[in-house]
């Protein structure tokens, strides 16, 4: 098992620039333009700098929320790129993206326990009894 858990070698995201009455692409915004980084197992990990430099294209590009234009995503040595929808799918239950501004990420409607526990349903993981004894464990209880 390699010692990174994640490897990021030469990702890109352009968006075509289109105009004309043909709508014949022009040129391209480099959102992420050859990045590179590797997070080692039990490793902290923090994608910073300005507004609209492509933190949050470079997350979503790494759980292919949104395709990459090019490059390679290495997740505990198996290749995002060239997973399955449904091998995505499942694969994202060890992924996750903590957006910079934490007030869009966190519904104030529901109890931390709700927020822990939504993954769990989504991703099918136990039963009732199981979900509130994993949530109480993260939470510290």
């Amino acid at each position: 098992m390699s010692e990174n858990l994640l490897e990021v070698k030469g990702l890109k995201k352009y968006y075509p620039i289109k105009k004309g009455f043909l709508n014949k692409t022009q040129g391209f915004v480099k959102a992420v333009d050859d990045i590179s980084f590797a997070v080692r197992r039990g490793e902290t990990f923090g994608l910073v700098g300005e507004s609209g430099c492509g933190k949050s294209t470079t997350g979503r590009s790494l759980l292919r929320l949104i395709e990459p234009t090019a490059g390679e995503i290495l997740f505990e040595g198996q290749d995002i790129r060239k997973l399955s929808m449904e091998e995505l799918r499942k694969r994202r239950r060890d992924m996750q993206i903590v957006f910079q501004d934490p007030f869009s990420s966190l519904d104030p409607r529901n109890t931390v326990e709700r927020i822990l526990e939504e993954p769990m349903i989504v991703h099918g993981v136990g039963d009732a009894k199981e979900r509130k004894a994993a949530v109480l464990r993260l939470a510290g209880g």
